[in-house]
């Protein structure tokens, strides 16, 4: 059967920054295409100070060829492949150096919006999955009287674990941060929307992240959430699934419609997907207070 590989390789940084680790990630998706279709992925490791891409390849058993596609945006990248009828396999692989950065120091401020930079103020307005108009009452209500800063974010996610139960099969691609506090339950993705909704109804910019994620059972793709806090991105996860310091970004934007992991054009099923996310060195990833980020 034909096939395209794009690969590329780079040298492992010399001298790495204290305390990085290296990890290896691997995904096969597999379709059944009955007629022309058009594909664009969003599987490759971003790019990014904290994030060193070693080596990657990506592959399809079909097609007239994969290639990338600038996005525009240094945190998401986007590769694409036509094909006909017939089974489709594309396989993704890298190996990554992380180099998160701890702030033991979680008295980070809340910005004002007439102080934020300009990257940041899109990302306080509401979005497809994230109506943060429709829940600011309740925001006010349950976080309003919370320290600002790192306390409230964190108190945000506290909540929602507490109160939304993780339910596999619970929601649907149409779902949204609404949705979710409605019926209280819902996926990483249900609790990534929610948590940036009541971030950006506090007027604190939220944005959404998906990626790979060390220590994740089963391992699939990852959803999480950054908020903009002292002058920089802070992660935070309400599922507590895996150590934030195992994220592996792929794509950033202000909620799932930006960062969908493959968008399909044309008569496709999809048959099946396997990832898988090692450990090769440094430091192993562990549950953390601090504030964490790769800004």
């Amino acid at each position: 059967m034909p096939s395209s590989e794009l690969s590329t390789k780079e040298p492992t940084p010399q001298h790495p920054q204290g305390g990085s680790a290296r990890f290896r990630i691997s995904t096969d998706l597999r379709y059944r295409i009955s007629g022309p279709s058009a594909f664009i992925f969003n599987i490759s490791v971003a790019g990014g100070a904290h994030q060193h891409l070693i080596e990657e390849s990506i592959t399809a058993s079909s097609g007239g060829g994969i290639r990338e596609c600038p996005s525009g945006e240094r945190e998401k990248r986007h590769h694409r492949l036509s094909a006909e009828a017939g089974d489709l396999q594309v396989s993704y692989s890298a190996t990554v150096q992380l180099s998160h950065e701890h702030c033991a120091d979680t008295d980070l401020p809340e910005i004002p919006p007439a102080d934020l930079p300009p990257d940041a103020i899109a990302y306080l307005y509401p979005s497809r999955y994230c109506e943060s108009d429709k829940l600011a009452r309740m925001a006010m209500k349950e976080f309003g009287n919370l320290q600002p800063g790192f306390s409230r974010v964190t108190g945000i996610c506290n909540w929602i674990y507490e109160n939304v139960e993780y339910l596999r099969g619970s929601t649907n691609p149409l779902t949204s941060a609404f949705d979710t506090a409605t019926e209280r339950a819902g996926v990483c993705r249900d609790f990534a929307h929610l948590g940036i909704a009541f971030c950006r109804a506090l007027a604190i910019p939220a944005r959404f992240v998906s990626g790979y994620a060390y220590g994740l059972e089963p391992c699939d793709f990852h959803a999480y959430f950054e908020a903009f806090l002292g002058g920089n991105w802070y992660i935070f996860d309400a599922t507590r699934l895996a150590p934030a310091t195992g994220f592996i970004r792929v794509g950033t934007g202000r909620d799932a419609a930006d960062t969908s992991f493959a968008t399909i054009y044309g008569p496709v099923e999809f048959q099946w997907m396997a990832i898988k996310v090692e450990h090769l060195d440094g430091p192993e990833p562990v549950h953390t207070t601090d504030a964490i980020t790769m800004g």
